[in-house]
């Protein structure tokens, strides 16, 4: 393990979250000035296995920051310009209204293509990558994109990899190891997970249903609620909380929920965004693309969610429980408690992994991270 002994405090923080096997297991990497300061694990990777140095896990939303950087490579090859319209790239998108929509409205959320709920039918169709594309081409956008966002909790990751793969020709497999993983020299950056590797991954624990109530009556009587529908609609398609539970789903490319990394992967890629683009001495993306990422794009009230989240391209405001923390810092968190995020004010970047699913009730109730990134922010200030 790594403790720089500056962030002890925060290394012990940690390590007090992990105590016994119900609490599960995770894992934290902390970057400071493009160097790693904290790269640190502890707990179970399942009820009876420790969690090790080579342990990994599912991140969910967490995927989303890592798709969004593949994004922003392909820009700097000349391949894909924000403000040009997907369907210069992908022809049959230009359907339904959707003519106009930009690369940059689909990264910030505002494609209106938020409804995953019947996208396609079946409870294993979100394995399908051709359908899901498919339907999202001829789908109607919500009228709400023109003002205002709405997150596209499922169906982002599935829109990114077609533009990037129309754009490139490359699958979006290949740009993950081609443009993140091998630059960065660190490989754990897995949507489709290596057979030899799948050992690795730390069983998820308890599950994903809210307040302890069936997924599918949950869904149903969330989108008879008017305040709460949108969430149903994009992020509780039937059956979800039995296929992220299947094995199978480490086959698939969804770069919306089944991400796989370990923080130290993420803490790398996130250095890289909080250092003007540099990590370990080696660039990665230039200055100017970084001041484009870092720039909030839309401060309106996220209709899905409710809440203003300041949506960078691709990610959001980072959400540290300090009520000093940086308005500079952003990242992408996902469902359950894992999480990354940069701090360019003070060249912080620090990423979360854990195999337990928030709170005793729901998997939202989380702010494990939240508060090791407002020790770890507070700890930079000083320095």
């Amino acid at each position: 393990m790594l403790v720089d002994p500056r962030f002890g405090q925060l290394a012990a923080q940690f390590f007090r979250l992990f105590e016994r096997p119900s609490s599960g297991g995770g894992a934290l990497a902390v970057y400071l000035g493009g160097e790693p300061v904290i790269d640190i694990w502890s707990g179970w990777s399942t009820r009876d296995t420790r969690w090790l140095p080579d342990t990994v896990s599912v991140s969910f939303s967490t995927g989303k920051g890592v798709a969004s950087t593949v994004l922003h490579r392909v820009v700097e090859r000349g391949l894909i310009d924000y403000d040009t319209p997907v369907a210069e790239y992908w022809p049959e998108f230009a359907s339904s209204g959707k003519e106009t929509v930009t690369v940059r409205q689909l990264l910030t959320h505002q494609a209106g293509l938020h409804r995953v709920r019947s996208l396609v039918p079946g409870r294993l169709a979100l394995l399908d990558h051709d359908s899901i594309v498919d339907a999202l081409a001829l789908a109607t956008p919500d009228r709400r994109r023109l003002t205002t966002p709405g997150y596209h909790a499922v169906t982002f990751g599935s829109l990114v990899a077609e533009l990037t793969t129309r754009a490139t020709g490359s699958s979006f497999t290949d740009l993950v190891r081609t443009e993140i993983a091998e630059p960065l020299g660190i490989p754990e950056f897995w949507f489709q997970v290596p057979e030899g590797e799948r050992h690795r991954i730390a069983k998820l624990f308890p599950r994903i249903n809210q307040f302890k109530v069936p997924w599918d009556t949950a869904s149903f009587a969330l989108t008879r609620l008017p305040a709460l529908r949108n969430i149903a609609d994009a992020g509780m398609p039937a059956g979800f909380d039995q296929l992220v539970r299947n094995p199978s789903i480490h086959d698939y490319v969804m770069p919306g929920w089944n991400g796989v990394f370990s923080a130290r992967a993420l803490a790398r890629m996130y250095a890289a965004l909080a250092n003007q683009g540099v990590v370990g001495g080696d660039r990665f993306l230039s200055e100017e693309t970084l001041e484009q990422i870092g720039e909030v794009q839309t401060t309106a009230r996220d209709y899905v969610l409710g809440i203003r989240m300041n949506w960078r391209l691709g990610y959001h405001s980072a959400f540290v429980a300090s009520r000093n923390s940086s308005q500079q810092a952003f990242g992408h968190y996902g469902l359950g408690g894992s999480g990354a995020f940069a701090d360019p004010e003070t060249g912080l970047s620090v990423a979360f992994v854990t195999n337990r699913m928030g709170g005793a009730l729901t998997p939202f109730a989380d702010l494990r991270l939240a508060k090791l990134g407002a020790q770890a922010e507070s700890i930079a200030r000083r320095l």
